[in-house]
């Protein structure tokens, strides 16, 4: 399996000659000319995770991708065919298995909807946490793609989450609200708690890739 971190949220994920997007949303820069996608996962229907305009530019290349997210992405991405999904099923299309956990994106304000966000686990190996602290269960979390800066987190919550998955491997996602310092932190202080797992810590910045 590739990974390559796009910009903020976004990933692309490949496997057997076939693609999977990430998060496709508003903090990425437009995603064009991409072929073989087979399946578009949004973990909440917040726009830096997703947009109308992200989604188009994957299916006007790719008919039939399948786009998975929870009910509130199904009910706000009007137009596009969204397959929903809760926290505990699997989902296997072409060359992906999809496992979702949690259910509820993390609390910003009390002032703020809290909404639906699922964790999706990708063929066993890679887990994206969307935007929660949801710690998968009964799952040896290969690689983590860990939050590093979002205005529901600081930089300790994340320190203790990176904890308690205990990933073999982890890197940056959900990091377009920060600056290079603040990148640069947050590589430095993720990076301690994964390698006091265990673990790997890989500082992928936009266009990076991962083989695992």
């Amino acid at each position: 399996m590739r990974i390559t971190k796009l910009e903020h949220a976004a990933l692309l994920v490949e496997e057997g000659g076939h693609r999977l997007v990430v998060d496709p949303g508003s903090l990425t820069n437009p995603i064009v000319g991409l072929e073989n996608v087979q399946v578009i996962v949004i973990t909440h229907e917040h726009a830096d995770h997703w947009t109308a305009e992200q989604l188009r530019r994957i299916l006007e290349i790719n008919r039939n991708v399948v786009i998975f997210g929870p009910e509130g992405v199904a009910k706000a991405a009007e137009g596009f065919d969204v397959v929903e999904v809760h926290p505990g099923e699997t989902h296997d299309h072409g060359d992906f298995v999809l496992k979702f956990f949690g259910g509820r994106h993390a609390v910003i304000h009390p002032s703020i909807p809290v909404i639906d966000n699922v964790g999706v686990l990708i063929n066993n190996r890679l887990y994206y946490p969307g935007d929660s602290f949801t710690v998968p269960e009964s799952v040896v979390v290969e690689t983590l793609a860990a939050p590093a800066g979002a205005p529901w987190m600081k930089i300790s919550e994340a320190m203790d989450y990176v904890t308690a998955v205990a990933p073999k491997r982890a890197f940056p996602t959900h990091d377009g609200v920060l600056s290079a310092a603040g990148k640069a932190i947050a590589n430095d202080r993720l990076k301690a708690v994964t390698e006091a797992g265990g673990g790997q810590w890989y500082p992928l910045q936009s266009g990076d890739f991962l083989d695992i």
